[in-house]
């Protein structure tokens, strides 16, 4: 092997070595959660934090299944109605807001987007006394409503970049050819939007199932009460049980994971459809 070589070898050796390092600290709580997971509720202490299980103690997952078992079910109808409902009201939107003249579409669009800044805690009291008027507080419908309004804009704003780059002169054949609004969506538009609604729903699916202050503020103490809930509450009280709540906090995770494990390289895709022309 020519010496000139060696500095480029030792450079790139060095950049790996540091990338793994990175990758062992990163994956550091990952290792925690699940070693404790898998301890029985007596050889979980400080001193053998550290330690693989003796003995795998698989009662700690049992446990989380019966109480988060109705929790969980709350969290998937959430997730997947929440998830369409907002998508496909997403498309809509970019579809007429790219392919459309509306009037006032020029104040509409940046009033939307504005949606996206608005922070959770300034809009709390109004929400929740708007929710207990519609009789929608404390159950299901309420946190779906909140998550499809609150998601339109990024959905919104990701289907009309995407909406941009379809040629006009494919909708004016259609229009041509005596299709209306719809058929052109129908036809045209949406077996184009694969990519978008792939980047839509792994979005959406990890912010709406991560979500906190709006689940526990509109559903704590009720039947609808979603995972993100009882988990905080598993972990609460003077006395925890550390290996249930690291088994609570690893079924939680394990959804969105699921999804970016098998569609993150979609998700790529997607965000970059459209992005280079030619």
């Amino acid at each position: 092997m020519p010496a000139a070589n060696y500095p480029h070898l030792l450079r790139r050796g060095v950049v790996y070595g540091l990338l793994i390092l990175c990758l062992l600290i990163y994956l550091l709580p990952i290792y925690m959660i699940l070693v404790t997971a898998l301890k029985s509720p007596d050889a979980v202490n400080l001193n053998t934090a550290w330690d693989l299980p003796k003995s795998i103690y698989w009662q700690s997952f049992e446990e989380v299944y019966n109480e988060f078992g109705n929790r969980i079910r709350n969290s998937l109808i959430l997730v997947t109605l929440a998830t369409v409902f907002s998508a496909l009201m997403g498309s809509l939107n970019g579809y007429v807001l790219s392919k459309w003249r509306i009037p006032g579409e020029k104040i509409l669009f940046p009033l939307m987007l504005f949606g996206m800044f608005i922070p959770y805690q300034a809009i709390l009291i109004p929400l929740f006394d708007f929710l207990r008027r519609v009789d929608l507080y404390g159950g299901l419908p309420g946190l779906i409503l909140i998550h499809v309004v609150y998601g339109l804009p990024i959905t919104t704003l990701i289907f009309r970049n995407f909406y941009v780059e379809i040629p006009d002169e494919m909708l004016e054949a259609g229009m041509m050819d005596g299709a209306n609004f719809f058929d052109l969506y129908a036809r045209i538009v949406f077996p184009l939007s694969i990519p978008g609604f792939v980047v839509v729903i792994i979005w959406q699916v990890t912010q709406i199932w991560n979500e906190f202050l709006f689940a526990v503020m509109l559903t704590s103490g009720t039947k609808a009460e979603p995972i993100t809930v009882g988990l905080a509450q598993l972990a609460g009280g003077e006395a925890v049980k550390w290996n249930q709540t690291m088994a609570g906090a690893l079924v939680a995770a394990l959804p969105p994971l699921l999804v970016y494990i098998f569609a993150g390289r979609y998700f790529i895709r997607g965000l970059l459809a459209g992005s280079v022309k030619g």
